[in-house]
């Protein structure tokens, strides 16, 4: 045996899968097509958009500095250097992580897999596989043929074109949002999730008119009905055009770069037919699963009707020692689930006895400009599920705290509480929380302790926030929802 674990695909899932596996002393390898581990997020994804965000929202600090007494102009943006930066910091993330590969003793394998199969080809031998991989290291090409006593499918996703609408110079994804030149003088996103707002709030930080059709009644339209009312009011009060109700009927591109998006606006009792211009359109309508190759169905690895794999709450796939994670496996596409994935996968094969991942207490955030930041339910999620009675629902306002007002920012905080229904007499305990306002990213990690560990309420709101800082926001909605306000009537 080779291997006791081979695992195809070194993005966030693979790669803390070959840490924790390495780390509990099996011997793994860990095969990756393109030249650098990390996938999407290291790569095209997490790192470098957010090291653009950075960037940019310093542009707006200084074109708001008047706003605090200072005199500060900003003359202009030299792309080449923002370029290196974003690069600079990938380089640096990536070169840490193929570091620490290094030193756990994880073999890194540069090539494709071509198919995945039982050892000798017959259904009784449940002990081995053999992954074939055709190689890329060096350029010298060849191929290998790893046998492995487990294998962990961790093969990612590719941004999702429209219908009949292939993406083009002027049509484009995310990874080819992040390598253009300069940023566009006008661009329309098509889509409302976090994609399209990070990128919305980027470009417009920058100068960009922005323009974005948004399917449903607001932006974040999955999240809570505050979250999105209250992101979608503060877009447009930043200058982006936010269009609801909108569905795209087709796009016009030229030889040039520009394209023209035809579509329809639901204005109730008829569709107002309507065309907008942009030098590029951003398609950002979500990602489909890489599990197209061929090697899946010869394999016979069971995927719903969207292509997804079929996982249990240890990522066990229908086929026995075959394990998937990562966004190849229904529920959110984050980084930091599929890192939560990974490690539950790799203790599940070294033998020990995790606990399965709770999409529920998965943490979602936008790092938009507000930032938005969501753990468990909402409260119509709460009232139509049956573990909970008296659901309860209570808003903050972020103007409300001091740190808020200072940056001249706005946003809310919900608090979603409920009773347990299988013990009626317990205390209310914290199910959602819901937060769109600056900095909340950071308050995510607070609201999936208090989510993940179901927290009574009376406890949770007897915690200590330091003031003044953002955080007293979710402490201020944690004291309400306790029914003893402190900052607000």
């Amino acid at each position: 045996m080779d291997y006791d674990v081979v695992i195809v695909g070194a993005g966030p899932g693979g790669y803390s899968a070959a840490l924790r596996a390495a780390e509990l002393g099996l011997k793994v390898a860990l095969v990756e097509r393109d030249e650098r581990p990390g996938g999407t997020c290291l790569n095209r994804g997490c790192i470098p958009t957010k090291a653009l965000i950075t960037a940019a929202r310093s542009v707006e600090t200084g074109r708001h500095a008047s706003r605090y007494g200072i005199d500060m102009s900003v003359n202009g943006i030299d792309f080449g250097a923002l370029r290196d930066y974003r690069r600079g910091t990938v380089h640096t993330v990536v070169e840490g992580l193929s570091g620490l590969l290094r030193f756990r003793g994880v073999e890194m394998i540069h090539g494709e897999v071509r198919g995945v199969a039982r050892a000798n080809g017959g259904e009784d031998d449940a002990a081995a596989y053999a992954v074939d991989v055709a190689l890329r290291s060096g350029g010298e090409g060849g191929s290998r043929t790893l046998l492995a006593r487990h294998v962990v499918v961790a093969t990612g996703s590719r941004p999702r074109p429209l219908p009949g609408i292939p993406f083009s110079q002027s049509v484009i994804n995310s990874d080819a949002a992040l390598e253009l030149n300069e940023f566009p003088n006008d661009v329309i996103i098509i889509g409302s999730g976090a994609i399209a707002l990070e990128f919305a709030s980027l470009w417009n930080a920058a100068g960009s008119h922005v323009t974005l059709l948004a399917r449903k009644n607001g932006v974040l339209s999955n999240w809570d009905r505050r979250t999105s009312a209250t992101m979608t009011r503060e877009l447009k009060r930043r200058g982006i055009d936010v269009v609801t109700k909108a569905s795209v009927t087709g796009i016009d591109t030229g030889v040039n770069l520009g394209a023209a998006v035809h579509y329809r606006v639901d204005a109730g009792r008829t569709d107002e037919e309507r065309t907008a211009a942009a030098q590029i359109v951003l398609v950002a309508i979500g990602r489909d699963p890489n599990t197209d190759a061929p090697w899946f169905d010869s394999l016979g690895l069971a995927r719903d009707d969207s292509g997804y794999v079929r996982v249990d709450g240890l990522g066990r796939t229908n086929l026995a020692d075959i394990w998937a994670v990562g966004d190849i496996t229904g529920g959110y596409q984050l980084a930091h689930r599929a890192f939560e994935q990974g490690i539950v996968v790799a203790e599940a094969i070294a033998g020990l006895d995790p606990e399965p991942v709770r999409e529920e207490t998965i943490p979602r955030v936008v790092f938009s400009s507000p930032e938005a930041a969501a753990v468990g339910l909402t409260r119509t999620q709460a009232q139509a599920d049956d573990r909970y009675d008296d659901v309860t629902e209570t808003i903050y306002p972020m103007m409300g705290n001091a740190r808020t007002l200072m940056t001249g920012e706005n946003g809310s905080v919900t608090v979603i509480g409920a009773v347990p229904a299988d013990e009626p007499e317990s205390r209310r305990v914290i199910v959602g929380v819901h937060m769109v306002g600056p900095e909340v990213n950071e308050l995510a990690g607070e609201a999936e302790q208090l989510v993940g560990n179901a927290v009574p309420l009376s406890r949770a709101a007897r915690l200590i926030h330091p003031h003044p800082t953002f955080g007293e926001a979710l402490g201020e909605a944690l004291l309400k929802a306790d029914g003893r306000p402190l900052h607000m009537r």
